[in-house]
């Protein structure tokens, strides 16, 4: 057989590198993250919790392009709705539940920030503000310094279509270009800001406006999961071969509301949501690791008891940690003695 041969007899997955165990572990993600935020749902109308903000539907993109960096190096700059990005980085169902239960012992912001803001030194995620779009900005600062050390590492950073709208957007683009730093921006388009449908906020395609600031522009099915790790691959390679940043437009559909303080048939019918649930990314992985001999019912059976467990054992923990003192509301406010500026 010759070589032209052999490679058309790879699966999809093994033609853009990926092993068998990596793209099993890619879905087990995905369910992961989809299980979570399914969970937070529940909790929140249960009054366990106060607040969830939700990315169902989102988790094949974020899974995916997190697949596609190098998770023990590269710098992550998540919005809101990453649960499946932080997870793939590393964090835990624990210490996502202890956020959203807004404990003393939450790693992201001590039970200080509202849940969805992100944040691990440990991890590389770097803190997010709920001002929507600040993290691009502080993204292109993290790619100028790796560009200063002569690091060969890449800062990514997500957010919706709604933030492509901001100035701070254009800014980070326009340093980013100039500066041809090694920095990869994923916009979720999701097709709604809030209440807002794309098609009242964009007169465009958010990838194209990449070439006013000198770098490619890319649009990707965000429901495809090969799709969406083969384009943040090669922007990464592109990114560390010193030829400057790339724009992803991941075409998507947030399924949920967008909040649980939002009633999204307000501004959406049913029949839209329900038909977009036919190309959620997830069932369709699992469709193609079934065919491929590498997953079955069994196994996803199998699969969910064991994130029901570790569900209930992170609810458990968070639940029964203890809040943050009234006092700690003072920390991290004002230098303390000895700390420095």
């Amino acid at each position: 057989m010759n070589a032209k041969s052999s490679i058309q007899t790879k699966s999809r997955h093994e033609q853009l590198g990926l092993s068998n165990a990596e793209v099993i572990e890619m879905y087990k993600y995905m369910v992961l993250a989809r299980k979570f935020d399914e969970r937070n749902m529940l909790l929140q109308r249960a009054g366990k919790i106060n607040f969830h903000v939700s990315g169902i539907g989102q988790e094949t993109a974020q899974v995916a392009a997190a697949f596609a960096l190098n998770r023990q190096r590269d710098y992550f700059l998540p919005y809101y709705r990453d649960y499946g990005l932080v997870l793939s980085a590393g964090m835990s169902l624990t210490e996502l539940m202890l956020s959203a239960f807004a404990k003393a012992d939450d790693p992201n912001s001590g039970g200080r920030q509202m849940p969805g803001h992100f944040g691990s030194k440990r991890l590389r995620i770097v803190t997010g503000s709920s001002p929507v779009t600040t993290q691009v900005p502080h993204a292109v600062g993290v790619a100028l310094a790796a560009k200063m050390k002569k690091q060969d590492i890449v800062s990514f950073v997500t957010f919706g279509e709604g933030s492509s709208n901001q100035g701070d957007f254009h800014e980070g683009l326009n340093f980013a270009g100039v500066q041809k730093l090694p920095v990869i921006f994923m916009c979720e388009n999701n097709q709604y800001a809030i209440s807002v449908p794309v098609k009242k906020q964009l007169g465009g395609r958010v990838c194209d406006r990449a070439q006013g600031y000198g770098f490619p522009g890319i649009r990707v099915d965000g429901n495809d999961a090969f799709e969406v790790y083969r384009v943040v691959k090669e922007a990464r390679e592109r990114a560390v071969r010193g030829e400057g940043p790339t724009l992803i437009e991941a075409m998507m559909y947030r399924l949920s509301p967008h909040s649980t303080s939002d009633n999204d048939l307000a501004y959406r019918t049913k029949e839209e949501v329900d038909e977009n649930w036919k190309k959620d990314g997830i069932p369709k992985l699992k469709a193609y690791l079934v065919e491929a001999g590498l997953w079955s019912e069994e196994q996803n059976e199998e699969l969910f008891k064991e994130i029901n467990q570790q569900l209930k054992e992170a609810v458990e923990a968070a639940d029964n940690a203890p809040f943050p003192r009234p006092e700690d509301t003072l920390l991290h406010v004002y230098a303390s003695e000895g700390e420095g500026l």
